[in-house]
């Protein structure tokens, strides 16, 4: 069969073999997409990006080194026009938020790869977005919530891991009493009853991960 040079370019970014193959697999029936290469993080992805100039990347968010989010930032400095399609298992609306402003045209959950890719693909190289109703609703709900600091984070991080406030402030090298007021902010911020719902909160959202 000759190559149909009108078919989408399509570059699969994740760290996990298996994965770009099954994305492979879905895609290799088809006429009108196809695969010109694949990065296993994303200072690959960025390089292959340079070198292929591929229609849309397919581009997962948790890698080694440069995550996904770098990557795109990366990949968007150097073509604005980048059609990208985050692929992750993350369903939280910061994780969809962050892509999305990194400059990301879609979003799509790995638990619904078969049944979406096609047309996810599709609808961004024609210039559209895509993002799933799931998400779509957590984005709105939580549009007005103040975000998290930086500092936040860290110290929400620890938690989960089971330090204590003094080994926080250890490790960050700040007071014990920071680490209590940056939590007090926190749970405030997340409408969270007590540290352990916080903590559940932030992973549900994709703020944090283990």
């Amino acid at each position: 069969m000759l190559p149909n040079h009108s078919a989408i370019r399509l570059l699969i970014v994740d760290d996990h073999p298996l994965m770009r193959e099954g994305v492979a697999a879905v895609l290799q029936s088809q006429t009108d997409i196809v695969v010109v290469g694949e990065a296993a993080n994303g200072v690959e992805a960025v390089e292959r990006f340079r070198a292929l100039q591929p229609d849309v990347t397919l581009m997962d968010l948790q890698m080694p080194g440069m995550d996904g989010i770098e990557a795109i930032q990366a990949i968007r400095k150097t073509s604005r026009d980048a059609r990208i399609l985050v692929l992750t298992t993350y369903q939280g609306d910061v994780q969809a938020w962050r892509a999305l402003k990194s400059g990301a045209a879609g979003y799509l959950v790995k638990s619904s790869l078969r049944g979406s890719l096609l047309d996810a693909v599709r609808s961004v190289h024609a210039g559209g977005r895509w993002v799933p109703a799931e998400v779509a609703v957590a984005l709105a709900h939580h549009s007005g919530d103040e975000m998290l600091s930086e500092r936040e984070v860290d110290v929400l991080r620890l938690i989960a891991q089971g330090y204590s406030n003094r080994e926080a402030g250890a490790m960050l090298s700040v007071s014990e009493d920071t680490i209590k007021a940056r939590l007090k902010s926190t749970l405030a911020k997340l409408s969270a009853r007590d540290r352990t719902h916080a903590v559940i909160i932030a992973l549900q959202r994709g703020l944090i991960q283990l």
